[in-house]
C-alpha cells in the first residue's frame, strides 16, 4: 500500500474525507468532508484569512457568486484557452490527458497485461469549464458556467469595490470559494478534483515594471512563508518558475510553490502569477464598463496590474496530512500519529475518564469536559474538545494520536482526591499533572 493509499484509508476510517455520494457509486473527482476533515479544512482557511486579509490594512475580503454569465469567461479567455489536450484509447475509449505521461503509462500497463496492442487517437482540445443553463424554459434559458476559478469574481467587481470602499493603490482583495473544472482524468485523491475550493489574493498595483517586480517578489516570499507555517519541513517545499510554454494565457510571470509528494514527486501547491492588466482590460472591453483607476496624486487614470496568490484548500489539506502522517513506536508498541500543528488539529483536547464503569470518575470527566468547552469558547482559545470513554485508555490514546489530537486529559482516582488531572502530550507521550482550576488557560497558552 502506498502512502497516498494509507492516507485515503485513514481519512475514511477516521471521518476526515469520504468519496462523494458513495452509496450511489460516487462521482470521479468528487469528495465529501467528514466531521474531522471539515474542521481541519476550516482551520487552514482561517489561517489563510488571518494572514492574507484580517491582519493587513491593505487587503479586503469578498465572496463572489459561483454562477457567472458566459460572457465573463469569453472576456477572461477561458472559453477559448482554458483547455487540456485529450487523447482517447481506441481499445476501451477511456480519455486521458495527452500531457500526463504517468496516466498514459498506467493505462497502457492494464492493456499490456491483457496482451492487447495499444492505440491512441490524435490529441484534441478539451475545454475544462462546466456549463449549465439558467431559466424556466429551454428557449429562454441563459448559458452560464460554474466558475473555473474564483479570480474573475473579484475583477468583475473592481468598479464596485472602488466606488464603495474607495481603496488606494496598492490594495488587495482576498477570497475563498468553490471552483469547478471538468477534469479529463481526476486523480491522486484531493490533488486533482472536479469540485474544489480555492483561497486567493488579487493584489492591484500601479502599472510599473519596478513596482511589479518588487511586489511579485514580496508576495512570492509571503506565500512561501505562509505555506511553511502549516507545518512543512524546509525540504518538503520549493519554488519553481514556469517555463514560457507552461504559463497561462494571462501570465507575465508565474511561479509555483511545490510539495515533494509521495506520488509523482514535486506537485503544485500554490501559484503566484503576475497577471498584468489582462483581466481588467479584457473585462473593460467586453462589458463596455470603465475599470480604470484614477490616481489622485498624479491626476491620471490607468488600468492597474494584478499580482495573484492562488492556492487550493483541498491540496493544502492533502499535503498537510501527508506531511503530518508518522509511524513510530511508543511504549514498545507501533502507532500511527498525525503530527499536525496544534492550531490545525481538528480536536485540540480529548478528555477521558480513566475507567468507564466508575460513576464518580465518569461524572467528573464530564464536568471537566463541559468546563473546558465553556471556558475555551468564552475565552476564545478555540480549543475544540472531545469526550472519549470507548475502550481502554491505551486504545483511546492511539485513536487520538491517529487523528492528530495534541493533548489528552485523563480524570482518574487522584482527581477525586485533589482536583488534578493528567495531561499527555501526543508527540512525546510525556504526562504531567495539573489542577483543574486554570486548566483552560494552561492549554490555551500551549496552543499559542
Amino acid at each position: 500500500m502506498t502512502k497516498l493509499d494509507t492516507i485515503v484509508s485513514l481519512c475514511k476510517r477516521r471521518g476526515f474525507i469520504f468519496p462523494g455520494s458513495e452509496i450511489y457509486g460516487g462521482l470521479s473527482g468528487i469528495y465529501d468532508y467528514g466531521p474531522l476533515g471539515v474542521e481541519l479544512r476550516h482551520n487552514i482557511k482561517q489561517y489563510f484569512w488571518n494572514k492574507f486579509v484580517a491582519e493587513r490594512d491593505d487587503v479586503y475580503g469578498m465572496s463572489a457568486a459561483i454562477l457567472m454569465p458566459a460572457r465573463v469567461w469569453e472576456a477572461s479567455g477561458h472559453t477559448e484557452l482554458f483547455t487540456d489536450p485529450l487523447v482517447e484509447c481506441k481499445i476501451c475509449h477511456e480519455r486521458v490527458r495527452a500531457d500526463q505521461s504517468e496516466a498514459i503509462q498506467e493505462h497502457e500497463r492494464v492493456h499490456t497485461k491483457e496482451k492487447k496492442k495499444i492505440e491512441w487517437s490524435e490529441p484534441t482540445v478539451f475545454n475544462l469549464l462546466v456549463e449549465s443553463k439558467l431559466g424556466a424554459s429551454e428557449k429562454t434559458a441563459a448559458s452560464v458556467y460554474l466558475r473555473g476559478e474564483i479570480t474573475q469574481g473579484v475583477h468583475v467587481n473592481f468598479k464596485n469595490i472602488l466606488d464603495s470602499i474607495h481603496p488606494k493603490l496598492p490594495f488587495g482583495i482576498g477570497q475563498i470559494g468553490k471552483a469547478f473544472r471538468n477534469e479529463i482524468t481526476p486523480r491522486d485523491f484531493l490533488f486533482r478534483q472536479r469540485e474544489f475550493e480555492q483561497m486567493e489574493l488579487q493584489y492591484y498595483i500601479k502599472p510599473n515594471e519596478k513596482v511589479g517586480l518588487e511586489t511579485f517578489e514580496y508576495w512570492k516570499q509571503f506565500a512561501l512563508d505562509w505555506y511553511y507555517g502549516l507545518g512543512f519541513r524546509k525540504e518538503s517545499l520549493r519554488l519553481r518558475q514556469h517555463n514560457l510554454d507552461e504559463r497561462a494565457h494571462y501570465a507575465k510571470d508565474a511561479w509555483d510553490i511545490e510539495y515533494n509528494a509521495p506520488f509523482g514527486g514535486w506537485k503544485e501547491a500554490w501559484g503566484i502569477h503576475h497577471r498584468g492588466d489582462w483581466d481588467l482590460k479584457r473585462h473593460s472591453e467586453y462589458s463596455k464598463i470603465d475599470l480604470s483607476y484614477f490616481d489622485e496624486e498624479k491626476k491620471e487614470r490607468y488600468i492597474p496590474w494584478d499580482i495573484e496568490c492562488s492556492g487550493g484548500v483541498d491540496r493544502a489539506v492533502l499535503f498537510v496530512l501527508l506531511e503530518a502522517y508518522t509511524e513510530d513506536e511508543m511504549g514498545g508498541e507501533k502507532r500511527v500519529v498525525l503530527k499536525l500543528l496544534p492550531q490545525l488539529a481538528p480536536i485540540k483536547v480529548a478528555v477521558f475518564p480513566l475507567v468507564s464503569n466508575k460513576e464518580e470518575i465518569v461524572a467528573k470527566a464530564r464536568e471537566v469536559y463541559n468546563f473546558l468547552q465553556k471556558q475555551l469558547v468564552t475565552n476564545h482559545y478555540l480549543l475544540a474538545t472531545a469526550f472519549d470513554d470507548i475502550g481502554n485508555i491505551g486504545k483511546r490514546y492511539r485513536r487520538q494520536d491517529e487523528i492528530g489530537t495534541p493533548w489528552c486529559v485523563t480524570i482518574d482516582y487522584q482527581t477525586l482526591e485533589d482536583n488534578t488531572v493528567t495531561i499527555r502530550d501526543r508527540d512525546t507521550g510525556k504526562q504531567g499533572r495539573h489542577p483543574i482550576a486554570g486548566l483552560d488557560k494552561y492549554l490555551g497558552d500551549m496552543l499559542g
